[in-house]
């Protein structure tokens, strides 16, 4: 799903079918129905494909591909030093350019990096009700060191089940970066030596940014569709927050099926 953060401070959602983005946030109190035909097409490649590996490519694309590889998920594990990237050319466009470390408040505090570019964008995604970007780096290597050595004393995963079942209480992101801060010290100080004070800004200045997620009613207990066992997915849609979608029948990471050919109706 595409998504923008409105000036009211609210998630806009579009789900792209074809050639055109159906508004999602007026059909929340409608029922829907989403219905997997049966094809599933690489995003990258358009082969057809059994499965959909790493939410959307074809197996020869997921092994192949650079935006497929371990080090994007964890990227203190990048390999371009070595001469071992799958695709120089896409590694220095994406890889090196700027990005940040951030804290953000989803199921609770946790920390995590994005492109640049990529801000709220990567919150909305993560279900997050605050953000606060707390370093700018060059690369995303050096995101990854920076992330390797803060998730020592904070967590770096969300729990997607806590998130759908409502948000987490406010809290004083600006705070918990100077605890943060103080706690990883000297690791801090040892990637700043290695790299410079140029290369690893840290963030002082930045203000807490407030997301509002459109979410009638959360679930009580989270019940997860997969269209792979179950074609036809059918309920009224109770809100969007981060990729789910939230039915009074259970809840639909969208995303993972990016590359599948689905029917998708609604209530008028």
């Amino acid at each position: 799903m595409y998504s923008y953060l409105g000036e009211n401070g609210q998630v806009e959602y579009q789900l792209p079918l074809d050639d055109q983005r159906i508004g999602m946030n007026a059909l929340i109190g409608k029922a829907i129905s989403i219905e997997h035909l049966g094809d599933i097409h690489c995003i990258h490649c358009g082969r057809r494909s059994k499965r959909s590996f790493s939410q959307g490519y074809c197996y020869p694309c997921f092994a192949k591909l650079p935006q497929c590889d371990t080090c994007i998920m964890s990227p203190e594990k990048c390999h371009f030093h070595h001469g071992t990237c799958r695709d120089p050319e896409w590694g220095e466009k994406f890889c090196f350019t700027d990005h940040f470390v951030y804290l953000a408040n989803s199921s609770g505090v946790k920390v995590g990096i994005t492109r640049g570019t990529q801000l709220p964008t990567r919150w909305i995604d993560q279900g997050a009700t605050q953000g606060l970007p707390i370093f700018r780096v060059q690369t995303r290597y050096q995101a990854g060191l920076i992330e390797d050595c803060l998730r020592e004393h904070i967590a770096d995963k969300t729990h997607w089940q806590k998130m759908l079942k409502g948000n987490a209480d406010d809290v004083d992101l600006a705070a918990i970066r100077d605890e943060l801060m103080s706690k990883s010290e000297e690791g801090l100080e040892l990637l700043e030596e290695e790299y410079g004070l140029q290369a690893l800004q840290r963030l002082y200045s930045e203000s807490t940014t407030t997301i509002d997620f459109p979410v009638s009613q959360w679930p009580e207990k989270v019940k997860s569709f997969n269209l792979d066992k179950q074609p036809l997915v059918e309920g009224v849609l109770l809100g969007i927050k981060g990729q789910y979608l939230i039915l009074d029948s259970g809840v639909i990471n969208i995303r993972k099926f990016t590359a599948y050919n689905i029917e998708f109706s609604a209530a008028a």
